[in-house]
């Protein structure tokens, strides 16, 4: 037994392993640690862990910090945490390691330089109010930002439609009016998207996206799997059981092999997903939380706000989503679960995207879903704007 697995790792080495490096730079999956750092695949490297930079594609290097934290290394606007990259939707996630997205804002974050861009954007505008600035609360024209306010002044973000009118506020003054990302709500993250390398056929069809040599950019889709441990690839087994072709009692105890490692590939993987579920945590799935589809949100019932604009809450005068003040006539939306009121046309599109309430985060069967900055009273929250 000991004499066949010399000559089938021989074999190997001779005959098998040149022709699958030659034909796609395959890598291991790596991470910062942690069940909440996301894993790092092509077309991410994460420096440290795998040092052949032919493993990433330029631009997607990312590093480990002292906190353990993902890093993205932006050419002009630092460095911000990777929370969670989606690889079918070839975007991520991130966020300030200080947790006020507002600061970098203000001192002119941009993605010049880097693959990534915006995936939305909104015109918005920043104020500097005294702290004894009224009209801004009555009217709810915008949002406080704890992070980068003072004792005696407040700063507001507002949807850039109420400038003119704040402009007249003698205690106000503006400090940004820019196309700024749109966080995820309630949560600072922004959402950045890349086109090249594209490789959402190739995961669609549970291929392996990477690059076919380490001297070329030029992506393809293989049906090799990296190993999570270190071991061989499933199809290098297969290929090598299959292609010696030993007749006889060889050929038996080859296949009994074969089948063997089979079953430990099967029971890693088993592992591995087992290890993924819970990797995911509460924050990261209420990210993904998937759309409502168009009778489930037609069944929310209307309102036709009358000429007094009355609602059974006084302070529900205005839109959460888009800042707007209820007018005489317009349509209003309401989650039975939670009976927050919206624009029609807002809440519509919103929940064609998230399946949850903007304000409290019900869920259509009433769960509450809560994400990592809902407890943190410096992060940036721009749920309505």
């Amino acid at each position: 037994m000991a004499s066949f697995q010399v000559f089938f790792s021989t074999f190997f080495i001779f005959f098998f392993l040149p022709h699958i490096t030659s034909s796609a730079i395959i890598c291991e999956t790596s991470s910062c640690g942690g069940r909440e750092n996301p894993l790092v695949n092509f077309p991410f490297r994460l420096k440290g862990m795998n040092t052949d930079q032919s493993c990433g594609y330029p631009g997607f290097d990312l590093s480990c910090n002292n906190q353990s934290q993902t890093i993205l290394t932006l050419p002009y606007s630092g460095d911000v945490v990777v929370e969670y990259i989606d690889y079918y939707e070839q975007s991520i996630y991130i966020d300030d390691p200080d947790q006020c997205f507002a600061r970098r804002l203000l001192q002119n974050f941009n993605l010049s330089g880097s693959p990534f861009g915006f995936a939305a954007v909104r015109n918005f505008t920043f104020f500097n109010c005294s702290a004894n600035e009224t009209m801004m609360y009555e009217y709810g024209y915008g949002r406080v930002i704890p992070c980068v306010s003072g004792d005696d002044y407040n700063i507001w973000i507002t949807a850039s439609r109420y400038s003119e009118t704040l402009m007249t506020m003698p205690s106000c003054r503006v400090i940004l009016m820019d196309l700024l990302p749109v966080p995820l709500s309630p949560s600072p993250m922004v959402q950045l998207t890349w086109g090249e390398p594209s490789c959402r056929e190739c995961l669609a069809g549970d291929g392996y996206c990477a690059r076919k040599s380490a001297t070329s950019l030029d992506v393809g889709c293989f049906n090799i799997v990296p190993s999570s441990n270190g071991g061989l690839p499933r199809s290098a087994k297969y290929g090598i059981i299959i292609g010696v072709g030993i007749p006889g009692l060889l050929c038996i105890i080859g296949l009994s092999c074969y089948l063997c490692g089979r079953i430990r590939v099967y029971r890693r993987r088993h592992d591995v997903n087992t290890e993924l579920t819970s990797i995911i945590s509460p924050q990261q799935r209420s990210v993904l939380a998937v759309g409502l589809d168009g009778p489930t949100i037609e069944s929310y019932p209307k309102t036709l706000l009358g000429e007094s604009r009355r609602l059974p809450k006084p302070s529900d005068n205005t839109c959460p989503i888009c800042l707007s003040e209820y007018q005489p006539k317009e349509e209003l939306r309401t989650i039975p679960e939670c009976n927050h009121y919206f624009h029609a046309n807002c809440i519509d599109e919103w929940l064609k995207l998230n399946g949850t309430c903007p304000l409290c985060r019900n869920s259509p069967d009433g769960s509450a879903l809560v994400t990592p900055s809902s407890t943190s009273s410096s992060s940036l929250s721009l749920a309505s704007l």
